[in-house]
């Protein structure tokens, strides 16, 4: 499943602008954040903070970093005022004043709900948690902060103390003692209030990540003591000393653990990136290990990307079950190449499972609005990137984005909450994905300069034709930002394998041929480079009759049903010697003298090696793999097939869009290569009328999850062997097609069945979803063919079509009438283009999913076609096929 796990050079635009439409249109949980200060305390904080750690004298050297320069580029842009800081803090003072409403609630778009840690600041200079639940879709709800409500307690005690008249220890151990149940009370009514769904400690802060592995009571109570005894004496604000601060983490991670509650709540952990108040060494996650080993059931949240530490992070949640990585706060705290790396080093190891998001926003709106906006063009960037190069395949790529944003919070905090995609369109604040320049720029890198670039289609009667641009003026349209689509009459789909034309088409109007960047491909020739391409109006809009576009809406039909597949082609083919002599350019006046012969052999025979002591042959076979590998085809068999001069070479799998690209081009390049060799390279279906024909057989298997259980593919093939008959129409296009149907030659047979391992049988089924398709020859155009499939065996699965032919062991030929009709094998194939085109007519479902129009002129072109032909003797219409195919 190509779309899921990926593969090099196979995405498309369209599947490239599904991802990135996810990821602006993904709705965030913020598993991390603070209040907002309220209206009259907005001015006890520096605005400049929104970007940065600094503090005090040392943040104003922000206004040096890259943060800040990205920071003033985006909200000046959002804010319509000048690019700089001195005006961008005036354009939201002035927000402020006019609408602060209005503009908190543009700075929250995009957010599902907050997780709130409300320990940063006062009630009297910050808002409550729920305050923003008028401007996000979902409910906020709490994280505890450990340390404030042990250093609360303290306080009240210390107080409660100081004013007492008892002396002396026991003084000190009933305020301890007293101090931990009142802590543990408040973990406990914490850890079953539904408003709150985790923890956060900032040991990290206090006296680092290093915990002891067992907190020293003894040690804690004396520092307490300390504490208490001399309470009068000190501004006590915050826990500073080892002993308590493990002893803290450590008691509220027991109660966590030995909680009755079947979910337990999570403990975030501040890692990594803060103010000057941590000690940076001891702020890797990794001084956390022996903690996260003594509570493995606790889930651990590790807060901020642990930036530096990013990868110690994704180390930690991808070998523990019950840590998570959170990559929060870096945006907008870090520049945009360090965002990126971010990204990449916490995929590098990191299952996305175990992946979380937060703004670690906090006092003012626009932390909020910064994270979210860079977040999400970061995301844009990497996983743009990663698809286009096949690390991930395009819709694994949309549910990691969901997943990180959205999902695994949700499950992890237990929010309950429905994803639904945002309404509101978030791409006026983000970059738009690569250009078609940057993609071409990409596909170059490290490669020879071409001489053209080729824009190539397949016509209905499949020939492959093309367009070539020389590549300085290709260039110099991409530099100058003009379209790359080429202006091809109407005509084109009303042509004849020698330009005839079909009568009822006329040579006016014209479509735009647009190049489908994700196709690009070396080759078939030194100096040139391929794009496959798609037949669009002038306005944009897609092309009934392009055959590309009609494959790609069978893959899009699919994929609207969970339904992904994979295609992986055979290419059987024939060499055969040239003759002098003139060409046939099919004018049907007379036989041509004969123009090929068949190869001397000595023996030539199915898998036989002795033909591979020919050293020309041996280097043409050999020269053609190496070539389509240096292009990035891998081909996985190659063999000598039973016909004097024929071979199989076979393909690996890729998503059908990309395997009939890749089908088309591996052709071109074989013939190119065998054209080189001396030799002519055919697919005619039967060549030679005594020998074993030439096929396209090919491979087929459902890749989305379920794929391979019966009650998924068992009704495809329902379907696709339901509308056989019709199909044929365009797997056995051409007359010579049918010289090759017969039974007992291992081409498939007559008869419209299956059967397991079985090649007597249209459809082989090899192994669960895996079948191979036999009756298909280098005649089809494959983009109609294949599309006619899938449409045929998708509606077998929304209509639960049964399977009612049995699996068939022998050649069906040699069934008796009876067997037959126990086994459910009732229909022949058709056994003539007229027979099957008959078919397709009459198949009014199958001519729904393909559509009217397609289907009369693919008909209309096959009949102008079948009257061509028929004029022909039978050894002229040989050659004149074998020279165009």
């Amino acid at each position: 499943m190509t779309s899921w796990v990926g593969v090099r050079s196979t995405v498309t635009p369209s599947q490239v602008d599904a991802v990135a439409r996810a990821i602006r249109r993904t709705p965030i949980v913020d598993n991390h954040a603070h209040p907002l200060l309220k209206f009259e305390a907005l001015g006890k904080h520096p605005l400049l903070s929104i970007h940065t750690e600094a503090s005090g004298d040392a943040i104003h050297a922000a206004t040096t970093s890259l943060p800040h320069l990205r920071a003033v580029r985006q909200l000046a842009t959002v804010l319509n005022c000048g690019f700089t800081w001195e005006s961008v803090v005036a354009a939201i003072e002035q927000q402020r004043i006019d609408a602060f409403e209005d503009w908190a609630a543009h700075c929250l778009s995009g957010i599902e709900a907050v997780l709130v840690d409300d320990g940063l600041d006062s009630s009297e200079d910050a808002e409550d948690y729920s305050f923003f639940d008028d401007y996000v879709r979902s409910k906020s709800k709490r994280i505890v902060r450990i340390e404030k409500v042990a250093a609360d307690i303290i306080n009240r005690l210390g107080n409660s103390c100081d004013a007492s008249t008892q002396t002396g220890n026991d003084v000190f151990e009933e305020a301890f003692d007293e101090w931990i149940r009142e802590f543990d009370a408040h973990i406990i009514a914490a850890i079953e209030d539904p408003e709150v769904v985790a923890f956060k400690s900032v040991i990290c802060y206090r006296t680092g990540l290093d915990i002891l592995a067992t907190p020293d009571e003894e040690d804690a109570r004396k520092a307490f003591k300390e504490i208490i005894a001399n309470f009068a004496l000190l501004d006590f604000k915050r826990l500073q000393e080892v002993s308590l601060n493990d002893l803290v983490v450590h008691r509220t991670a027991a109660l966590i653990r030995d909680s009755k509650t079947r979910h337990k709540k999570p403990i975030q952990f501040h890692t990594g990136l803060g103010d000057n108040d941590i000690t940076l060494s001891k702020s890797s996650p990794s001084h956390l290990q022996p903690f996260i080993r003594e509570y493995c059931t606790v889930p651990i949240v590790l807060l901020h990307a642990s930036y530096p530490f990013t990868r110690e992070a994704g180390y930690l949640a991808s070998v523990y079950e019950n840590v998570y990585a959170d990559i929060g706060e870096v945006f907008p705290a870090v520049s945009q190449d360090g965002q990126e790396r971010v990204i990449r080093q916490i995929l590098e190891l990191c299952p996305w499972s175990k992946i979380l998001w937060s703004s670690d926003g906090h006092w003012f709106p626009e932390t909020y609005l910064l994270a979210n906006m860079q977040m999400r063009e970061v995301f844009e960037t990497v996983l743009c990137d990663y698809v286009r190069k096949g690390h991930i395949g395009w819709r694994a790529a949309i549910d990691l984005t969901r997943d990180v944003l959205f999902r695994n919070s949700n499950k992890l905090y237990r929010l309950g909450l429905e994803f639904s995609e945002l309404e509101e369109d978030l791409s006026a604040q983000l970059g738009p994905s690569l250009t078609d320049l940057e993609l071409f720029q990409v596909f170059m890198k490290d490669k020879d300069q071409p001489d053209f670039i080729r824009i190539c289609w397949n016509d209905f009667t499949a020939q492959t034709r093309m367009r070539m641009v020389p590549y300085r003026k290709f260039m110099s349209l991409l530099v100058e930002g003009k379209s790359t689509d080429i202006g091809i009459t109407k005509a084109v789909f009303g042509l004849m394998q020698n330009d005839w034309l079909l009568p009822s088409v006329a040579a006016t109007g014209e479509y735009r041929l647009h190049p489908d960047f994700s196709s690009l491909v070396k080759g078939p020739t030194d100096g040139h480079v391929s794009m496959f391409a798609e037949f669009r109006e002038k306005s944009g809009t897609p092309v009934a009759l392009c055959p590309r576009s009609l494959l790609q809406r069978a893959v899009e039909f699919g994929a609207e049903n969970n339904l992904t597949f994979l295609l992986g082609f055979e290419i059987e083919f024939v060499l055969v010697h040239r003759l002098p002599g003139p060409s046939n350019n099919g004018t049907a006046a007379g036989a041509a003298s004969p123009r090929f012969a068949t190869l001397t052999a000595d023996g030539h025979a199915w898998s036989v090696s002795r033909y591979f002591a020919d050293p020309k042959i041996s280097h043409l076979l050999r020269d053609m793999v190496s070539t389509l590998e240096d292009m990035g085809i891998y081909v996985e068999q190659l063999h000598a097939e039973s016909a004097t001069g024929q071979f199989e070479l076979i393909l690996p799998p890729y998503p059908p869009v990309q395997a009939v690209d890749t089908l088309l081009h591996t052709r071109d390049v074989m013939t190119a290569l065998a054209t080189a060799a001396g030799y002519k390279l055919t697919l005619h279906p039967k060549p030679f009328a005594h020998a074993c024909g030439t096929a396209a057989h090919t491979h087929m298997s459902i890749s989305s999850d379920g794929g391979n259980r019966p009650e998924t593919y068992e009704p495809f093939y329902a379907g696709v062997l339901r509308h056989l008959r019709a199909i044929t129409a365009f797997t056995y296009s051409n007359p010579a097609s049918f010289d090759r149907l017969q039974d007992g030659v291992w081409a498939g047979g007559r008869w419209v069945t299956w059967g397991t391992q079985n090649r007597e049988t249209p459809l082989r089924k090899v192994e669960d979803s895996h079948w191979e398709m036999k009756c298909m020859d280098g005649l089809a155009n494959p983009y109609f063919a294949m599309a006619a499939v899938l449409f045929s065996g998708i509606s077998g699965i929304l209509k639960k079509e049964k399977l009612v032919w049995g699996d068939c062991e022998i050649d069906p030929a040699k069934l008796t009438d009876n067997d037959r009709k126990e086994m459910g094998v009732t229909e022949m194939l058709p056994l003539s283009v007229e027979e099957a085109l008959g078919a397709l007519k009459g198949d009014e479902e199958l001519v729904d999913c393909l559509g009217n129009e397609l289907v009369e002129r693919y008909i209309a072109i096959k009949e102008f076609e079948l009257n061509f032909l028929g004029k022909m003797g039978e050894e002229e219409r040989r050659e004149w096929l074998m020279e165009r195919y």
